[in-house]
């Protein structure tokens, strides 16, 4: 893409009632644009990175044999008072309306019902079981306290899965494996060195649940940490629990944190309610076992800026990087020009996503632009470099910089960056 022709433009500050730094460097930086207080649109860069996320959410769901479904967001009214759930009492952040034929409608903080509902039109017996079903949809939820970037919104992109399994011991071996998937995806995002899986209470659902709680100042949970095996226990459990749960250590560290995973056991609370059963092998109807796995696709792009991002601006991994390569064209020189277009035709032609900044403008403004956006590798071609018959390339992580042959970019973009 070249740089120019983006419609975004960055900008010094950002909206005065921004108080996050996630959304301060995320509109600054023109990935997000802020509509309303916990509403924000994602534009192209922003929108690249959403997707690189769920990307990675999806081929781990996919290898586990999660199938893929989008329901809707609008909600019947009956199927959620059968559960006790349209209560604002119950739940206390729905977003309500009323339809000009007459009836309620309400927009969905989560799917528990009406994936349960649904499911009583495919599952009939033992041989549908297990099943996997998950999706990418939009949660509404009308928080009193939005305050906090993409962290906390009133409208936000969320992955849930639910399982549907014939018993708690098939269940059981199926969570095992989601808490793995969970692991291997924090890692692959940037965040798993940074990120805990925490004992928490079940709520309604169960005694106890697991979440993935990320350390960050700008988090609004309390963790304890035991720094043997790296679990830990939010604050609600260790009010109740004093040592960790894995290797009994009772030597916990206090952390704030942020929960960007979470995984419940739901047992057959839904299944009951709302009738959910499967006839098995002897043809007696039993009831579905059900879990419940989420993750917060915005959310966890705004934790990585949290926590990644320096003095000068937000710090990408390479996995979820808007773009992988960051080309700066500085000088006005036609040599400078030809060389550059020359090099970004070789990127493009070996399929490495690059943003090229063929702007009018100072080399200052376009180092510190690039600074701010973050993109992994920062490329520059000037008359200096040139003059070595070369590129300066930058490690924004690391702010390693070393010369590489121009001919060697044409051949192989890849493998230079790799030796980085």
């Amino acid at each position: 893409m070249l740089q120019s022709s983006l419609f975004t433009k960055t900008r010094k500050e950002a909206p005065k009632d921004e108080v996050s730094k996630n959304a301060d460097l995320l509109i600054r930086a023109g990935f997000i644009h802020k509509e309303m207080a916990g509403v924000y649109s994602y534009l192209p860069l922003g929108f690249r990175v959403l997707e690189k996320i769920a990307n990675i959410v999806r081929e781990e769901m996919n290898a586990i044999g999660g199938q893929e479904v989008s329901l809707t967001a609008l909600q019947d009214k009956n199927v959620w008072e059968i559960t006790g759930r349209w209560n604002d009492e119950i739940i206390d952040v729905w977003f309500k309306t009323n339809l000009k034929a007459g009836g309620e409608l309400g927009l969905a903080p989560t799917h528990e019902e009406p994936f349960t509902s649904l499911m009583k039109n495919f599952i009939r017996s033992y041989r549908d079981l297990p099943l996997y079903t998950y999706q990418f949809q939009t949660k509404f939820r009308n928080e009193i306290r939005a305050k906090s970037g993409i962290l906390r919104g009133r409208e936000f992109l969320m992955k849930d899965l639910y399982s549907f399994s014939k018993n708690e011991e098939e269940h059981t071996i199926f969570y095992e494996k989601m808490s793995k998937v969970y692991h291997d995806f924090f890692e692959k995002v940037g965040l798993g060195e940074h990120t805990y899986f925490t004992l928490a209470s079940g709520g309604s659902f169960s005694k106890y649940s697991h979440e993935f709680q990320t350390v960050t100042s700008a988090g609004e949970d309390t963790i304890f940490v035991c720094e043997k095996c790296k679990m830990a226990v939010n604050k609600e459990v260790r009010e109740k629990q004093k040592m960790c749960p894995h290797c009994k250590n009772e030597d916990l560290t206090e952390k704030t944190s942020i929960e960007v995973g979470n995984i419940f056991n739901l047992g057959t609370r839904f299944s009951d309610t709302l009738d959910l059963t499967y006839l098995d092998d002897k043809g007696k109807p039993q009831p579905v076992f059900m879990g419940s796995y989420g993750i917060g696709i915005g959310r966890v792009m705004g934790t990585i800026v949290e926590v990644l991002a320096d003095e000068k601006g937000i710090v990408w991994p390479k996995s979820v990087a808007p773009f992988l390569v960051h080309l700066i064209s500085v000088g006005e020189s036609e040599e400078v020009k030809t060389a550059s277009q020359e090099i970004y035709d070789a990127l493009n032609a070996q399929k490495v996503e690059v943003l090229f900044d063929d702007r009018d403008a100072r080399a200052g403004e376009k180092f510190a632009d690039s600074d701010l956006i973050g993109i992994p590798y920062r490329i520059v071609i000037s008359e200096k470099t040139l003059a070595e018959k070369s590129a300066e390339i930058k490690v924004r992580a690391t702010g390693k910089t070393e010369m590489r042959p121009l001919a060697d970019l044409k051949k192989d973009a890849i493998a230079v960056l790799d030796v980085f």
